[in-house]
């Protein structure tokens, strides 16, 4: 064979595997695509912060119809208002005394962040408590001693009071007026006080006998000083007690009487001549807001009509037109504030001068009523 022969046959083999590689590459899978990169993974939603423990303390009952039902409904308006953002939680019919001091420190310990006490009595424990528990907020009703983490509310019932003593003074026959009282402090003797002015202000001939319970809630208790007054001549009743006994006592007697805290139309419709109310709501919302924004400031807070806090709820139809007229003026007074309760001249039944004519009382003045003004019966009990 020629060299040009075997040149030739090379590259016929060669080629002839050149066609062979390409067959079978054309018989073969097509080459897959990649796969696509994984998306990344969803990032985890921020955790939801814990929700803020709120406690309330109550000296009575929830189901009281009076001051613990009030401040009950009280916290269930923050939950209403703040839904997940807040847990609420209360303990009820706690004494006044060593009981109190250990169940506020216990709701502390619970990681409760703002505790609200809700009786006068309850201030010394929160005082103490609350020096101990600097990262929480303590606020206590009715009181006036204040912490760094500590601050007081309270609510003007004197004018509640003096709006119940106008349709008083316009219902009685017997010209007596019985008030059945808790504590001889300055807070029920405004409340007697404004009451008995309230009275006078349409009827001058108007006096007012008081017998002291010394205690909050005791229905029987309650309903004792009731018919004792009832039996003393008074014919229209005003109580500064949680129940709604006296106003069940005034019924079974053919007598008139109030409400207390809350709207007691219903329980004793034929007595019943109106409801001295109090809707703590809106500022257990702004409380508790405060603290969510931290805002919260110490301090003192009294609220009444003016605010919304305070009012004279459900006067019966029977209660004449003239009495309900003078009502509304002095109501609109006191939204203006044009009007206050108690302005001099002020003079206690002893015949002394208490605030002079033309002044109006504040709150430092209000703060140390220990006196009967004129026209109220006997004495004020030693330990005011």
């Amino acid at each position: 064979m020629t060299d040009l022969s075997k040149r030739a046959l090379i590259r016929l083999a060669g080629a002839a595997g050149v066609v062979a590689t390409a067959v079978l590459v054309g018989c073969g899978k097509k080459e897959e695509a990649p796969a696509p990169a994984p998306a990344p993974a969803p990032q985890a939603e921020a955790p939801k912060p814990e929700p803020l423990k709120a406690a309330w303390v109550y000296v009575g009952p929830v189901g009281d119809a009076g001051w613990t039902f009030a401040h009950d409904n009280g916290r269930k308006s923050v939950e209403r208002e703040f839904g997940d953002k807040v847990v609420t939680t209360y303990v009820e019919k706690v004494p006044e005394g060593a009981d109190a001091e250990r169940v506020i420190r216990d709701l502390a310990q619970q990681g409760n962040k703002i505790i609200f006490a809700t009786s006068f009595g309850f201030m010394e424990p929160m005082v103490k408590v609350a020096a101990e528990f600097p990262d929480v907020k303590f606020e206590h009703a009715t009181g006036y001693k204040t912490a760094p983490n500590l601050r007081v509310y309270d609510a003007k019932f004197y004018e509640d009071a003096y709006m119940a003593g106008v349709i008083a003074g316009k219902m009685t026959k017997t010209n007596t007026l019985g008030f059945v009282a808790s504590f001889p402090i300055p807070e029920v003797l405004r409340n007697i006080n404004a009451y008995t002015l309230g009275a006078q202000s349409v009827n001058p001939k108007v006096k007012t006998r008081v017998v002291w319970v010394n205690t909050w809630f005791d229905p029987p208790k309650e309903a004792d000083a009731a018919q004792s007054l009832i039996n003393g001549g008074a014919d229209v009743l005003l109580q500064n007690t949680d129940s709604s006994a006296v106003l069940q006592t005034a019924e079974k007697n053919g007598k008139f009487a109030f409400g207390w805290d809350s709207d007691m139309s219903a329980v004793a419709p034929k007595a019943h001549l109106a409801s001295c109310i109090v809707d703590w709501g809106p500022y257990y919302i702004q409380s508790v807001r405060q603290v969510l924004d931290g805002s919260w400031q110490t301090g003192r807070t009294v609220w009444g009509v003016k605010e919304g806090q305070n009012a004279l709820a459900s006067i019966a139809d029977f209660v004449p037109d003239d009495a309900k007229a003078k009502v509304a003026e002095v109501k609109d007074g006191m939204k203006a504030g044009t009007f206050e309760v108690f302005t001099g001249p002020i003079v206690d039944n002893t015949g002394k001068e208490r605030l002079p004519a033309g002044q109006q009382a504040d709150q430092d003045w209000k703060d140390k009523v220990d006196f009967y003004v004129k026209g109220v019966e006997g004495k004020v009990p030693s330990g005011s």
